[in-house]
């Protein structure tokens, strides 16, 4: 089944093998950061941001990016991803360096044009700022991301520790990249509870909030999703391995599809998860019954909140069908 995902951090879709070969190129221990079976190995929320930065750590200049957006583009193609948005940091490409930014992105998007053309996969771009890193410092995200704003570089958001700040703390970086004509996602409800959504609504006005689930212990904050439209980028094998819900069963989606609250499928980090958009929609089926009409209505939902232009998403749209 064809399939379009909305929620891919670039990095956190390096396979293990691919860093633990790049760590082995350049003389780099990273041991530590991985289980006696080669995958990633951490406690926690926190210690799994710590295990995700070390990993990166390793990703040190464009040719790196390239061959690490063959890698997640691959493996997404693998599982019938024709349509991805990727979460791209300029704090990881060039260190919010504008100049070493656009380097970094160039070489991510020959990669990409060549994979689309190949496989028949296309990507685009969410800049995104790290909120734990604060408010300071995800300006230059921002001002990264206006500068390359177009057919290629199609939103911005914030990922990152949500309990670190508030979301009014990054309007300066959240009106930049709506300046410059970019869309608006932000993490929020994964750990920081309904009022973190709302304060997301509230503050910056994003059309879609990646996680969101735990809208669902308010409420008014669900009508208030559903009457605005607002469309959650779910991934529930994140939340589930996580910890945020202790089973599948659980898990909020399906209750919020029938609140009329609009909804997405994505993997989050999949390696770091043990999933793939394939396993997302076996679990689906299997928890909750969902068949070809759900995930059809699904998959329209995400076709219409991507953040490309028109003409993509007719393209998309005839791969689909």
């Amino acid at each position: 089944m064809p399939k379009i995902e909305l929620h891919l951090h670039h990095e956190g879709g390096a396979p293990p093998a691919f860093i633990r070969g790049l760590a082995a190129e350049k003389k780099v221990d990273l041991s530590g950061i991985f289980r006696e079976d080669g995958s990633y190995a951490y406690r926690d929320f926190n210690h799994f941001l710590s295990v995700y930065e070390a990993a990166t750590s390793v990703l040190t200049g464009p040719e790196d990016f390239a061959r690490l957006t063959r890698a997640v583009l691959e493996e997404s193609a693998a599982h019938g991803v024709v349509y991805t948005e990727s979460f791209l940091s300029p704090d990881f490409c060039g260190g919010g360096d504008v100049g070493a930014w656009r380097d970094y992105l160039a070489a991510i998007r020959e990669v990409a044009d060549e994979t689309e053309r190949d496989m028949g996969i296309t990507l685009r771009g969410v800049v995104t700022c790290i909120r734990h890193f604060g408010p300071e410092k995800a300006k230059p995200a921002a001002i990264c991301a206006a500068e390359t704003a177009g057919d290629f570089i199609v939103g911005f958001g914030m990922a990152g520790d949500e309990l670190v700040g508030e979301p009014a703390d990054y309007l300066w970086s959240f009106d930049c990249a709506r300046e410059a004509g970019l869309q608006i996602t932000v993490h929020a409800g994964e750990w920081g509870g309904p009022q973190s959504v709302r304060a997301a609504l509230e503050d910056l006005n994003p059309a879609r909030i990646g996680h969101g689930v735990q809208a669902i212990e308010d409420d008014a904050l669900v009508d208030t999703l559903a009457e605005r439209g607002t469309v959650l980028e779910v991934c529930p094998g994140s939340n589930v391995f996580l910890g945020v819900y202790p089973n599948l069963r659980m898990h909020p989606i399906q209750r919020l599809r029938e609140r009329g609250v609009k909804v997405t499928v994505s993997t989050d980090d999949p390696p770091f998860f043990h999933t793939t958009m394939t396993r997302e929609y076996e679990a689906l089926e299997a928890t909750f019954g969902w068949g070809e009409e759900d995930f059809a209505e699904v998959t329209e939902t995400a076709l219409a909140a991507a953040f490309c232009d028109d003409s993509t998403k007719d393209k998309i749209r005839e791969r689909l069908t």
